[in-house]
């Protein structure tokens, strides 16, 4: 919102009607646009007149008259009390305020009367020729209510009272306070047409309460103004300039403006303009001085807001060195500073400075310490803090409280969090609902439900929760598992008729985590009955649950009325139901649901694609997998880590060397890097090839990295038996033993068939008696491969097969006598190396 002006040279009055009465006391805080800055023109006092519509000020209709009815605002309280009727004053009793005794005089008379009878001229009319200046400035500035202020000030210009720019000032100010924008620009008209010339202090009340109004622009457009009638910004003005950017998160313009301002630089204007004022060459002449405490502490805090420590702690220097005390705010607001950027030594020397300095601290130095340590996980401090606070005759307020207790919540220190909990009711403080809901959670987390319970209803039946403090309390239970709890909440909530589609999530994911996947259902379908529409999270929710439970024929009636209610806004919910089906292996129903998906102009991500290509290739359905990649890759989307490892494991199946290669070197050059998984396919595709080098890197890289598994050593114990370097897959089979990677009858097989090609028995009745102590049943694979190393050493075919005949009959017998015939050819193998 901007302040429509328009700068012309007109004799406008303070109203179009220039009856001197006010606009209606029920007027509304209004609300301002902005008007192009091309139409200004400069007028001879150099002030400008603001115009507010199509060129009017004030509307010629408008109701100026104020109305008074009933019961109205009394300057004490805020409230009128009802007037007597009868006699010839109408008077309200009111207190006189001990404020006003202390101004002597007249002073006190006059403000009574105002705060007490209704009609202006009748309180003034005594005293209308004994008012001077000052006191006319001390009535104005004792009003506290906009419309008395107008009114009281329309009579002294009405009686022709001489009013100055204080007194306008003072206006200025009120009626911005209370955000009365067209009475402001009439009032800064009438300064105009009267030839009252605006004062730094004009123009800084104006840039203030536009400011505080939230209208940075119309602020901004005063500063602007200001600058270009040759007005320097006063401190004051500038801190508020200041103010202004820091609230907007505007830090660097913040730094900018005080730096030029401060080194008497010319001031840049909306349109790169620069305006050079005789004031700021008298800055620049004294560059070193010093500025009030008030400004040191807005720099401080917008350094600190815009993380800039360096810069806060050398500000803060600059006030010690040039003899500014700091005060009570200076300190809070370094060490809040200082405890967000984790400098705990620090904040201590803050704290011992201020001891120095006789500056003490207030709850709110208490709050921020408390809040800091609690934040650095040092709950003990921030219980000290707190004990010291109230040492040093200071009483906690809210802040204090709920943040211990919060911080008690949340580690489950419970007796610390009942006793303060005590200490919050005898005082009549509330705790909170966000305090509250992590105070259940302690409870559930401490095994101690009963209590969680108590204090739920408590605040139920206080009437003290929204929704939002339901829902955590439903979710708080959910989460852990208690579904009945849960349901007791949801209740109780239902009971206070606060069911809102929040409640009805957090209970159906409650019904999920603990498995009631009928009563997430049924809960579900009673929304309507509730007058609940359910929205994106609750159909996504259900889902969800659904397919991760593998119910994905359940999920699927969802997923369509989800879609038909608008609610699809990505494949999210298909993905999920698209993997349950294919974690059943149902592939015809998954391709169905990705093309219902398809067809109603969803796109499908990576992930999708991933998943059927993943299933496919498990399946062994090679076509459709690389039908789905060729989809993919038409579609343009680009491969991650999860498809590549896919399409590693679909191209070993197929023996795609050349693209599992290709796809290899994108996962190298991945961030995570290939998974151990596409590593061993790798070492796969390689040994069938033959391609040791290749293999015997990748296999490296494996165990240097520490990844290598049971499959990485057994492929390339393969690879080395299979091209006959015995001696290295010897050396991969010891190393599996010393790793304990001999787990399964494969492994051993693996390890015995190497040592029964290469003719070593002794290694193989190692292996053999390994597997036996390990309790691992010899297969026909293992019989094979010790019948091909009895063979070598000359025992005769019928014997094998009536060693391998007895295994099968009597597996007892068969050990044993396995055993015999390999310790006979072990004799033999130690009698011809002797």
């Amino acid at each position: 919102m901007f302040v429509k002006l328009q700068l012309l040279y007109t004799h406008t009055p303070v109203f179009a009607n220039g009856n001197g009465n006010t606009a209606s006391s029920s007027e509304k805080a209004e609300q301002v646009t902005h008007t192009s800055r091309n139409r200004r023109l400069p007028l001879n006092n150099r002030t400008s007149i603001v115009k507010r519509g199509h060129g009017r000020v004030g509307r010629p209709n408008q109701e100026t008259h104020l109305k008074r009815q009933g019961e109205e605002k009394n300057s004490d309280n805020g409230v009128f009390r009802k007037r007597k009727t009868g006699g010839g004053s109408e008077k309200l009793h009111s207190k006189c305020s001990t404020k006003w005794v202390s101004y002597g005089g007249i002073i006190p008379s006059i403000l009574k009367d105002l705060d007490t009878i209704r009609d202006v001229d009748e309180a003034l009319r005594p005293w209308e020729e004994r008012i001077n200046n000052k006191e006319r400035t001390i009535i104005l500035k004792e009003q506290v209510r906009w419309d008395r202020a107008l009114e009281t000030f329309l009579w002294f210009n009405k009686k022709g009272h001489e009013l100055n720019v204080i007194h306008y000032n003072i206006m200025l100010r009120t009626l911005g306070k209370a955000r009365k924008w067209t009475h402001v620009e009439s009032l800064w008209n009438e300064m105009n047409a009267k030839g009252i010339a605006a004062t730094n202090s004009t123009y800084g009340t104006l840039i203030d309460v536009y400011s505080k109004a939230g209208l940075r622009e119309d602020a901004l457009f005063w500063l602007e103004m200001m600058l270009e009638q040759g007005m320097e910004p006063d401190e004051v003005t500038m801190v508020i300039v200041v103010q202004l950017y820091k609230k907007a998160g505007e830090f660097q313009k913040a730094e900018e403006f005080f730096r030029k301002w401060s080194l008497g630089k010319p001031l840049k204007l909306s349109n790169n303009d620069k305006v050079v004022t005789p004031e700021s060459d008298k800055r620049a002449s004294s560059t070193s001085a010093s500025f009030s405490s008030h400004t040191y502490n807005t720099m401080i805090d917008t350094y600190g807001k815009a993380g800039q420590l360096k810069e806060a702690s050398e500000t803060f220097a600059k006030m010690l060195k040039q003899g500014i005390p700091p005060t009570t705010v200076t300190f809070n607001t370094m060490i809040h500073i200082c405890g967000n950027h984790g400098q705990l030594e620090e904040v201590s020397s803050l704290l011992q400075k201020m001891e120095e300095v006789q500056c003490s601290p207030n709850t709110r130095t208490y709050n921020i310490l408390i809040s800091l340590y609690t934040k650095h996980n040092d709950i003990d401090m921030a219980t000290k803090y707190f004990k010291t606070m109230k040492e040093a005759g200071l009483e906690p307020d809210l802040v204090s409280y709920r943040t211990l207790l919060y911080a008690y919540s949340i580690r489950k220190m419970v007796h610390e969090a009942e006793e303060l909990v005590t200490e919050m009711d005898e005082r009549g403080l509330e705790i909170d609902q966000f305090t509250q809901s992590a105070l259940t959670r302690m409870y559930i987390e401490a095994g101690m439900l009963e209590q969680s319970l108590l204090l739920c209803q408590r605040f139920h039946l206080a009437g003290n929760m929204t929704s939002e403090c339901y829902a955590a309390n439903i979710d708080a239970y959910g989460e852990s598992g208690h579904t009945l709890e849960a349901e007791k909440v949801f209740i109780w909530c239902q009971e206070q008729k606060n069911l809102s589609v929040l409640e009805f999530n957090v209970m159906i994911k409650a019904y999920g985590i603990g498995k009631c996947y009928d009563k997430a259902c049924q809960l579900f379908d009673s929304m309507e009955k509730h007058g609940i529409v359910a929205d994106r999270c609750s159909y996504s929710s259900l889902i969800q649950i659904l397919a991760s439970a593998d119910q994905p024929h359940i999920a699927k009636p969802y997923l369509k009325r989800m879609q038909e209610a608008g609610l699809v806004s990505n494949c999210i919910p298909y993905c999920a139901v698209i993997s349950s089906f294919a974690k059943l292996g149902q592939l015809e129903i998954a391709e169905d649901v990705y093309k219902e998906m398809i067809g109603n102009s969803v796109q499908p991500d990576v992930i999708v694609y991933g998943i059927l290509i993943n299933a496919f290739s498990d399946a062994g359905r090679v076509n459709e997998a690389l039908s789905y990649v060729d989809e993919m890759k038409r579609a343009g989307l680009p491969g991650n880590t999860v498809i590549y490892n896919s399409l590693i494991k679909l191209y070993t199946k197929v023996g795609y060397l050349k693209k599992a290669q290709e796809t290899y070197k994108l996962l190298q050059s991945s961030e995570e890097g290939p998974a151990v998984y596409s590593s061993n396919c790798m070492i796969d595709l390689y040994t069938k090839q033959s391609m040791v080098d290749q293999a015997k890197e990748i296999f490296e890289t494996l165990k240097k990295n520490g990844t290598a598994n049971e499959f990485s050593f057994a492929m390339m114990l393969c690879l080395y038996k299979k091209i006959e370097r015995f001696d290295e897959a010897i050396q991969i089979a010891k190393q599996m033993r010393k790793l304990g990677l001999l787990t399964d009858s494969l492994s051993y097989n693996n390890v015995l068939h190497l040592y029964a090609s290469a003719g070593r028995p002794k290694e193989a009745i190692e292996a053999f008696k390994e597997m036996i102590r390990a309790s691992i049943q010899l297969d026909d694979c293992s019989s094979r491969s010790l019948g091909i190393l009895l063979l070598r050493y000359g025992v005769s075919r019928q014997a094998v097969d009536k060693l391998q005949a007895l295994m099968k009959t009597d597996a007892s017998r068969g050990l044993q006598a396995w055993m015999s015939a390999l310790s006979s050819v072990l004799e033999i193998d130690y009698y011809d190396n002797e």
